[in-house]
């Protein structure tokens, strides 16, 4: 029973579709007939034509962009330092999307001098909350300026300590000796204390030593004097010193000063101490340190 009523269920229905002309034929193309038309609208020669103009207009933009990167990477050493050269490209490849998005804005009729009243406007409250980046920007070119560092330098900033990465407009990025990155602002570099390690050539090392009160001070400062010549990269110009500095508690101390090349700072130490305990243990001097004599006592007495 209830599978006849099903079947005349369907009939019914499948009548009143075929006398209401249902075609979903017509429900597609009454939803699609508006894109297509659109699609149709633009994809005409003249649209192709600007297409194909704007394509080749980017393409001699980026081109002039590339030429110019390439003239800057090409200057050497002597002429334009790497930092200035890395500020330089960024400056150029900003430039390059600024033309690219004005040429392609310009395509699709927007008017510039609508953004120039609405940027106005909007000028004043950005300028607000942009003070802190056109202080990195200025503090930037006085660095540039100054000439204080450059990519490869070891530098300490703030009292973070660590190798030049880069230089750009709004900060310096350097890697820590542990190899971490530190962004360090420029307002930063010019408002706090910076140290330049790797700014001259040379450097001069102090190392400090002391020796028992009962030592000659003679034959220590003499001793003292010898320890540089065991050091390869120890400079002979200027020449290294000795001197005493002070009765300190433990002994005499005093002072050895040696030049070494920039580069050569680990060598250098590791190298200078190997040299001063050599020429002390061959001069019979004692390096003295703390020590804690015991005295065993049997039966109250010593």
């Amino acid at each position: 029973m209830n599978e006849e009523i099903d079947v005349e269920t369907a009939q019914a229905a499948a009548q009143s579709i075929a006398a209401n002309n249902f075609d979903p034929t017509k429900i597609i193309t009454h939803h699609t007939e508006p894109i297509v038309n659109a699609i149709k609208q633009y994809l005409n020669v003249p649209f192709l034509m600007k297409l194909a103009g704007t394509v080749i207009m980017l393409l001699i933009i980026y081109i002039i962009y590339r030429i110019c990167r390439s003239m800057i990477l090409r200057l050497p050493e002597n002429k334009l330092k790497a930092q200035h050269s890395m500020m330089i490209q960024k400056t150029l490849k900003y430039i390059y999307y600024v033309c690219a998005a004005m040429y392609v804005l310009g395509l699709f009729g927007i008017k510039f001098s609508a953004i120039w009243g609405a940027a106005g406007v909007a000028g004043v409250a950005i300028g607000f909350a942009a003070q802190t980046s056109v202080s990195n920007i200025i503090s930037g070119l006085f660095v540039l300026s100054e000439k204080a560092m450059k990519i490869g330098d070891l530098v300490t900033i703030d009292g973070v300590t660590g190798v030049v990465d880069s230089t750009d407009l709004l900060s310096v990025k350097i890697h820590t000796l542990d190899n971490q990155l530190v962004r360090v602002p420029n307002s930063t570099i010019i408002n706090k204390n910076f140290l330049n390690t790797s700014y001259f050539p040379q450097r001069r090392m102090t190392i400090g030593v002391s020796v028992s009160y009962d030592t000659d001070m003679t034959l220590a400062l003499e001793t003292l004097k010898k320890a540089p010549a065991f050091c390869p990269t120890v400079l002979r110009e200027p020449e290294p010193a000795a001197w005493f500095d002070k009765f300190g508690e433990k002994g005499i101390d005093l002072v050895l000063a040696v030049w070494f090349k920039s580069e050569d700072f680990l060598q250098t130490k590791n190298s200078a101490f190997i040299a001063i305990k050599k020429v002390y243990d061959e001069a019979g001097i004692e390096i003295p340190y703390y020590k804690l004599n015991v005295k065993m006592l049997s039966g109250g007495t010593e």
